[in-house]
């Protein structure tokens, strides 16, 4: 197994194994520079300090995507992001903390040698990881069992995925009398003992996934020889699971009303809300402190730059379908809905110069604080949307009110991981990606959302 699961969200061991490492790194990399910091020659480790650094370092890295950027786009990319989350974000929040808190927690020189060394350590590490580990070697071989138009949409959804997913597929068996739709490279004959085959191809996982588990004629679907194969290791799971587990959305196509009340996930916990709103209301009070100069100066520039309120305001549909008032900085002109609703699009004539530079930093959505306090929103969560758009949406797409049962955030998982879109389908996808933090959130989901999207705020992703 190359995964496990942490608060119901899944976390593949490499990442998790690789990211432990370099959380050591950054700890060796603290107590190194301790010795350059000393007055005496007699060092003992400062552990808050050697603490602090790990951990912060530690966040700006997977804030930046580091790790996706070594398998995606190739070491001199990881190169440029690890200097970005290092040099930029993490000798910041070292600075603020060291001016917050004093600089016998965190020195400055600590700071410079700190992430001098960190760097070093950590780009020397990843490049001889590169150079002696496979890492298709590490994936789990996968075959799936089924061949049709199933098969098939587990394949497309898995294709832009596959150069970091833990897996690789084998090929497609297809059930008896099935119609077969997916590359005929990849099919490979049914076996007649299941057991031995898996064992003879190294097969790690069977993802059952036939457009029909009856069969025509003969013995009925071989319930028997996948239970011999899961006695023996080799697991068995439907498409809809391996599909939440390996790419972080339930598939609203292969979606059964029982499968929702009966899988591990969709529970209340009062203790969770509870420690949630806490929480956001801490947080978002932090937020004013630091942000209200930065919000008093976008409130004077959208003034400046076009007639009209400076906050606008629109209706939004939140927890259990209720609506409330959303604030925003305006970035669009007055009357840029006085023709009804529109969706926004991409390079939209409507967005003012100010508002093409608040949309980009996100600064158009800081008052949403205030929602935030007022319990209307949360920091993580599906974004709220219009009434006007949720009539429709919810009358085209199966289970599209789920997305309700959770109270709506400032930023979330379908940000994420699907691009900025403005239609139907679009809608459809990102649904996807909301019904997964819908069964699956948690406190570490919630923390790992937020320190993602500084990757998103930085480079100006999914901004429209």
């Amino acid at each position: 197994m190359s995964y496990i699961r942490l608060n119901k969200h899944y976390i593949h061991l490499p990442y998790l194994f690789l990211g432990m490492a370099e959380a050591c790194l950054l700890g060796v990399a603290a107590w190194v520079s301790q010795f350059f910091i000393a007055e005496q020659s007699a060092v003992t480790a400062n552990w808050p300090q050697i603490i602090i650094f790990s951990v912060l370092l530690s966040c700006c890295t997977l804030s930046m995507g580091v790790y996706l950027a070594l398998v995606r786009e190739g070491f001199s990319s990881m190169v440029l992001r690890t200097l970005v989350s290092f040099f930029l974000l993490g000798s910041l929040s070292l600075f603020i903390i060291g001016v917050i808190f004093g600089e016998e927690l965190i020195p400055q020189s600590l700071i410079f040698w700190g992430v001098l060394i960190a760097t070093a350590l950590v780009v020397i590490t990843r490049f001889i990881f590169l150079k002696v580990v496979d890492t298709d070697q590490l994936k789990r071989r996968v075959v799936i069992y089924g061949a049709g138009v199933r098969a098939k949409k587990l394949l497309e959804d898995l294709a832009p995925e596959m150069s970091v997913l833990g897996v690789t597929v084998v090929g497609c068996i297809p059930s008896e009398n099935e119609s077969i739709e997916v590359d005929p490279l990849l099919v490979i004959e049914e076996p007649r003992d299941w057991l031995a085959y898996a064992r003879q191809a190294q097969i790690s996982e069977i993802v059952i996934s036939p457009d029909e588990r009856r069969r025509s004629s003969g013995n009925a679907f071989p319930l028997g020889q996948f239970l011999d194969c899961k006695l023996a290791g080799i697991v068995s799971s439907d498409s809809l699971s391996f599909c939440e587990r390996e790419l972080g959305k339930i598939d609203i196509s292969l979606l059964q009303p029982s499968w929702m009340l009966f899988s591990d996930g969709f529970k209340y916990s009062k203790r969770r809300l509870i420690a949630k709103r806490l929480f956001d209301l801490v947080l978002a009070s932090l937020f004013f402190l630091v942000l209200w100069p930065f919000m008093l100066l976008t409130a004077i520039a959208v003034r400046l730059d076009s007639p009209g309120a400076v906050l606008y305001h629109q209706v939004r549909v939140g927890l259990n379908g209720k609506t409330f008032r959303i604030y925003k900085f305006r970035s669009m002109r007055q009357d840029a809905e006085k023709n009804g609703a529109v969706w926004a699009k991409k390079n939209d004539s409507r967005v003012t110069r100010v508002g093409a530079f608040i949309r980009n930093t996100r600064l158009d959505e800081l008052p949403q604080l205030y929602n935030v306090l007022a319990g209307h929103m949360s920091f993580v969560g599906p974004r709220p949307e219009r009434p006007e758009f949720v009539t429709e949406l919810a009358n085209q797409i199966p289970f599209y009110e789920t997305r309700h049962k959770v109270k709506p955030g400032l930023m979330g998982w379908a940000q994420l991981k699907y691009p900025y879109g403005a239609s139907v389908d679009d809608a459809r996808n990102k649904l996807q990606y909301d019904l997964y933090y819908t069964k699956n959130h948690s406190f570490l989901m919630d923390m790992l959302i937020m320190i993602q999207t500084v990757e998103i705020i930085l480079l100006g992703k999914g901004v429209h």
